[in-house]
């Protein structure tokens, strides 16, 4: 009897019933395979899948990194405007971030009422006014902390601390992959560097390391990082290079082949593998030049790159916005199931991100503009495309902003109340669910905030998922994006 976990002749490893499954089902992941084969998984498919019928089939995450100003852009507060300059008094004891308990401070632009919902938008959003009845409005989501760095992990992650999965690993364990040459999550960073916490933002933590996002650059020299040989490497070919892909795979196995249980070298095979396969699919995917004018026009595109400036202004944010709004919108339609879209980072000075202190009419006003373009172009369209019905549009920042002012322009941390909103993907479009109360200082209904494990739990609902099965043993805890909290939204869905 062949005891050796190796072939007698050919001297490869022998297929287990594990590798067999992995190799025959494609080993991209998956809620069936993930739950069979890992040490610490237990729930089959049919146990995490919530519904027959999900409403959605992938996700586009719009992350606005440093807290946007909730009673700027969305949430207007006549109160302020009556009160502006006067003395802020909330009531009870605050304690402020920093020094931002100045006086009451109105929305630096003007509010209009835009479609037939008649949502109240301001200036430099009113781009947004042309889709605002898709859109639903959450205006009472508060935070557990005021700190950046904590904040963002939470809208993020679901948990305050790193070393938890980001939403969209947790889509691509559930879910698994609508393609086979893509990777199921993908990170479209700021153009000008990470937000808080880097790559703690979409790490797969302990979920197994295929589940990662994939960072990807728009519009650059190398989009994707080392996805090919650079340029001191021209004797590299083709061939040579496949021959090495196969051995490192043989190898890998062999090592594999022995130590069952141990998930990370499969992953860094299926790694490997997807990688051989970006090659040829990935730069296709990013060309944004094979788009016809009229796709480049929605988006503002077709003049090409804006001339760079120390001072940002609506042009420049507006372009590198919507070339990643469209480059989101390549890569659904081609397989992706969640793409997480950033704006705004925490280096350089004056602020190049949502986290006004000094001026929000400064730095709010370039971001904004940008921003509600380039989403307003993304969610026409998806719409005309006939994928908004299916693609679930997310939009989030980790806090909002003060009522009363910081310095005259600017205004300081509020853990205690912002917005999000969502539309397509079931989400019953042009309402409003919550809402903060005369200042936009904390939600009106104390008792009954949104958090970020309600609007999670709704997305995995609307996925097909039941938030409280989608869960993953690790260090003897069932572990879950929406830790032991969450409801799902029922007034959102259409």
């Amino acid at each position: 009897m062949n005891t050796s976990p190796f072939h007698s002749e050919t001297g490869l490893p022998l297929l287990s019933r594990r590798d067999f499954l992995w190799q025959s089902g494609g080993g991209l992941g998956g809620v069936a395979l993930a739950s069979m084969f890992s040490a610490e998984g237990k729930a089959t498919a049919a146990e995490r899948t919530g519904s027959p019928f999900p409403k959605a089939k992938r996700v586009v995450q719009f992350f606005m990194a440093g807290a946007a100003s909730h009673i700027d852009l969305f949430d207007f507060k006549p109160e302020l405007v009556r009160m502006d300059g006067k003395p802020s008094d909330f009531g009870e004891p605050v304690e402020a971030f920093q020094n931002g308990l100045g006086p009451w401070l109105k929305p630096v632009w003007d509010f209009k009422p835009y479609g037939a919902s008649g949502k109240m938008l301001s200036e430099p959003v009113s781009a947004l006014g042309g889709v605002v009845d898709d859109i639903s409005f959450i205006h009472n989501m508060v935070s557990k902390s005021g700190v950046h760095s904590a904040a963002t992990l939470l809208q993020a992650t679901g948990f305050l601390i790193p070393g938890f999965p980001g939403a969209g690993c947790w889509m691509s364990y559930g879910l698994g992959s609508l393609n086979q040459n893509l990777p199921t999550f993908v990170v479209l960073p700021d153009h000008r560097g990470f937000g808080s916490n880097g790559i703690k933002n979409w790490d797969s933590a302990f979920l197994p390391a295929q589940h990662s996002g994939t960072i990807i650059y728009p519009g650059t020299d190398s989009p994707i990082a080392d996805l090919f040989p650079h340029k001191s490497g021209d004797y590299v070919r083709g061939g040579g290079e496949a021959a090495a892909h196969r051995t490192l795979a043989q190898l890998n196995r062999m090592h594999a082949a022995v130590r069952d249980g141990d998930d990370r070298l499969d992953s860094r095979i299926r790694s490997y593998e997807l990688a051989a396969k970006m090659q040829m699919t990935a730069p296709e995917a990013l060309d944004l030049k094979a788009e016809p004018e009229h796709a480049l026009k929605l988006y503002g595109l077709e003049r090409g790159p804006q001339t760079w400036s120390k001072e940002i202004n609506d042009e420049e944010e507006s372009f590198y916005f919507a070339q990643k709004c469209l480059t989101a919108r390549r890569l659904l339609e081609r397989g992706v199931r969640f793409v997480q879209v950033w704006s705004g980072n925490d280096n350089g000075f004056p602020r190049r991100n949502w986290d006004s202190h000094e001026d929000i009419r400064r730095d709010h006003g370039p971001l904004s503009t940008g921003m509600a373009r380039g989403c307003a172009a993304f969610i026409k369209d998806l719409k005309q495309r006939g994928l908004l019905e299916d693609t679930i549009v997310l939009w989030t920042t980790e806090f909002g902003r003060m009522p009363s002012s910081q310095g005259g322009k600017g205004r300081d941390h509020n853990p205690f109340v912002f917005t999000n909103w969502l539309c397509g993907g079931g989400i019953r479009g042009g309402v409003t669910h919550g809402e903060s109360d005369q200042w936009g200082y904390k939600p009106l209904d104390r008792k009954n905030p949104t958090q970020v494990y309600d609007v999670h739990a709704t997305m995995l609902h609307l996925l097909g998922l039941d938030h409280t099965k989608l869960t993953y043993r690790h260090n003897g805890i069932d572990r879950r994006l929406t830790d032991v909290h969450g409801s799902v939204l029922d007034q959102l869905l259409a």
